[in-house]
């Protein structure tokens, strides 16, 4: 093999990617290739160009997200390929949509954080599921009495919903029109536009303790008080690192 020719390069990425099973960076791509043979990252970028570029006029498409590029079905398909699988998956509740879209636009944000602008107390099985599903993390504490923690995303989160980074997550203004003006439905009902947006499921989140009744705000109010409130808070991932490990225990 040639890794200077794109040509030979791109049908080798092709099987790398098919086999993975999961995204696969241009560092672990290299790595699989013997010394002599190991392509730079710039013959890598041509051969992955040249990929996507012939699957164009297939059902499977090349996708690069924020562990790396994976080669996935084109959503148009979803219905056929979704009847591979008896079990129907679960549907996401609206409470925790609501929950992920604070953590993702508001990050990092507490469960206080969360509650004050739902107006209702986060069920702990949201947080538990997000935390299990490992789309979101714990990034430190605030400094206040109680250091509650702080939650943000992870790269795991965006390699799901195909995103690269999160500068590409919709802007709250996208979003409130995909809501559209409120209509009357089922209080647990989630908008059809933002369900097609997930594509696995979460485990049933557990019912909520008795409590005084408490008006919860609606999703489209939650959009709009998001958008007066978005500041540039989209960093990458590097924040971790070792800050966590530094981090004392909560009292």
């Amino acid at each position: 093999m040639n890794p200077a020719d794109p040509k030979h390069l791109a049908p080798v990425l092709e099987a790398l990617l098919l086999a993975s099973g999961k995204p696969l960076s241009l560092e672990r791509l290299a790595e699989l290739f013997e010394e002599h043979e190991r392509p730079t990252p710039a013959q890598l970028k041509k051969a992955l160009a040249l990929l996507d570029k012939r699957c164009a006029e297939s059902a499977m498409q090349l996708r690069e997200v924020a562990s790396g590029y994976r080669l996935q079905v084109r959503a148009e398909y979803a219905n056929w390929v979704g009847r591979l699988w008896e079990e129907r998956p679960q549907r996401y509740s609206r409470a925790l949509l609501e929950t992920l879209a604070l953590i993702a636009y508001r990050q990092p944000i507490t469960r206080g954080e969360i509650e004050d602008v739902r107006g209702v107390a986060v069920n702990s099985q949201i947080i538990k599921t997000l935390l299990e599903r490992e789309w979101v993390r714990v990034v430190g504490h605030r400094d206040v009495p109680g250091r509650p923690a702080m939650f943000a995303t992870t790269r795991a989160f965006l390699d799901h919903f195909n995103l690269k980074n999160l500068d590409e997550l919709p802007p709250l203004a996208v979003l409130r029109d995909l809501v559209g003006e409120p209509a009357v439905q089922d209080e647990d009902e989630v908008p059809a536009a933002l369900q097609a947006l997930a594509d696995a499921s979460l485990d049933e989140e557990a019912p909520q303790p008795a409590a005084a009744p408490v008006e919860e705000t609606s999703f489209r109010s939650l959009l709009v008080e998001l958008d007066q409130m978005e500041q540039g808070l989209k960093t990458d991932f590097d924040d971790l690192r070792d800050s966590l490990e530094e981090q004392p225990d909560p009292v």
